[in-house]
């Protein structure tokens, strides 16, 4: 029987195939960004790159087969989105450091320095995506534009319904591809709403600075008045203690029933929305802090006793800490 031989992901879009480190190191480059490639270990380098291009994001699929030091620093213009077929990667991205496997993908910011260990037999579909593009996707979805940049931390999750849907989505249009239907060609309104739809999923997927401002979006904005009136009330009295029989006093109804109707028309609770509104009013107060500041006095402000819970909501919230928040305040503020 003769050997079967399987074609890697969008083999008809192959840039090159090379054994030789620095033309791999340089094709490479000419898509992404300059770095630095070396090989660890005894293991031959079988470098190959396969390109599909679209008009806000690339498909490209990767394997070195030996294993790699790849050091581009900043990529600056692009996120990369990394999903491993086989083997792993050690990666280092600014602050974060993790492991990428086939169960938890890779993203990358451009404005933090990035290094990386592949591991021999390591084979990846990777997703360029721009910068700008990505920015003008986030301020579209917040309804305003975003006013620091947006920073993904550490490893997405693939084996959870979002993050297997993701994949699933890139997946399957990199099987279309092998079968001569690419999707993404430029220009296309279709291939438009497919690259938006891999944006909005990775913002929704993965953890970064700006997730609060989705995970807690209103579900529908017809909802019954009494949890009109209960916002509005926890809005007038923010910085005072609040209990839930306070909030459906207020509202008419039992605590109960707010609840009920807070999970249904607002995906949340009552005591949910008072703590992430009151946790938005403590980072605009930390962004916009004079010298002599402290967390504390925030955290107190806001009705934070215990400082341990606040910074654990805030950091889950925001994706950095309180103390970063205002020393970036005031780094921006002495900058002007």
């Amino acid at each position: 029987m003769p050997e079967v031989t399987h074609r890697p992901p969008l083999a008809d879009f192959a840039l090159f195939h090379t054994r030789d480190l620095d033309e791999a190191r340089e094709r490479v480059a000419a898509v992404f960004c300059p770095h630095t490639l070396d090989t660890i270990g005894r293991a031959p380098l079988q470098a190959r790159h396969h390109h599909l291009p679209g008009e806000r994001l690339s498909l490209n699929f990767i394997e070195y087969g030996a294993k790699t030091l790849i050091s581009p620093g900043e990529l600056r213009d692009f996120y990369l989105f990394q999903l491993p077929l086989d083997g792993g990667a050690a990666i280092a991205n600014g602050p974060s450091r993790y492991y990428s496997h086939p169960g938890a993908a890779a993203v990358l910011n451009p404005h933090h320095p990035t290094s990386m260990i592949w591991n021999e037999g390591c084979r990846q579909v990777l997703v360029q995506i721009d910068r700008r593009a990505m920015h003008e996707h986030l301020a579209g979805q917040l309804g305003s534009a975003a006013d620091r940049p947006l920073t993904f931390e550490g490893a997405l999750d693939l084996t959870g319904a979002q993050g297997a849907a993701l994949r699933g989505l890139i997946m399957h249009l990199v099987a279309e591809a092998d079968r001569g239907r690419p999707a993404l060609a430029p220009g296309g309104l279709l291939a438009r709403q497919i690259e938006g739809a891999i944006l909005t999923g990775l913002l929704e997927a993965h953890r970064h600075n700006y997730a609060g401002f989705f995970h807690n979006a209103p579900r529908s904005t017809v909802a019954p008045r009494h949890v009109k009136l209960a916002e509005e009330y926890m809005l007038a009295a923010l910085d005072q203690p609040l209990t839930l029989e306070d909030v459906a006093a207020a509202a008419g109804v039992s605590a109960r029933s707010l609840q009920y109707a807070f999970r249904r028309f607002r995906g949340t609770t009552p005591m949910a929305f008072l703590r992430d509104t009151r946790l938005r009013r403590a980072h605009l107060d930390l962004q916009h802090a004079a010298p002599g500041t402290r967390v504390t006095d925030v955290a107190m402000r806001w009705g934070f006793a215990h400082f341990g819970r606040f910074a654990e909501s805030y950091r889950r919230l925001f994706g950095c800490t309180p103390r970063e928040t205002l020393q970036n305040g005031l780094n921006d503020a002495f900058a002007e």
